[in-house]
């Protein structure tokens, strides 16, 4: 050896040098470090996906015509039901259409026609969209009080 590289080792072994120079790594730090290291190498390497063309059939359930809303006569029975009732008559007097004419056009309508419009008066929700009308009008409520325009919430702090 010459005398630089026992110089190093006697620099080395004194109690002058930090610990951190000449300590080891924990084990769990090593561990990690491979872990990371191991996982790190893995991502690069190329995944495979298999993607395929998936019918509609596949998704949508098949409903036909037939099976939700029964037979044609079925779905007549239901619209005329419908268009019976008071509170449908009152709706349809305060936009305007005459109940006798609207009726006149339901039966004049063909089978699959009536099938479609039995199926939208009974997907139609009862109560109509109570909930999102409310929410709709909290956020433009809440959006005009942030802008300053009106003060109506007391948790909100206009801009302005």
């Amino acid at each position: 050896m010459n005398r630089q590289e026992q110089a190093f080792q006697a620099a080395a072994a004194s109690a002058d040098t930090p610990a951190v120079l000449t300590a080891r790594p924990s084990r769990a730090k090593r561990a990690i470090a491979s872990t990371l290291i191991a996982s790190c190498t893995l991502m690069a390497l190329p995944m495979h996906a298999g993607a395929q063309v998936v019918p509609t059939d596949a998704l949508v359930p098949s409903t036909s015509a037939a099976t939700t809303a029964g037979t044609a006569a079925d779905s007549r029975v239901r619209v005329n039901a419908f268009f019976a009732r008071d509170d449908v008559r009152q709706a349809m007097v305060k936009e305007g259409v005459d109940a006798a004419a609207a009726q006149a056009r339901v039966d004049a309508m063909s089978d699959d026609e009536i099938r479609a419009l039995d199926g939208r008066i009974a997907q139609a929700p009862a109560g109509g969209e109570v909930l999102g009308l409310i929410f709709t009008v909290f956020v433009i409520l809440l959006i005009t009080d942030i802008l300053g325009f009106t003060k109506v919430f007391p948790f909100t702090r206009s801009i302005r």
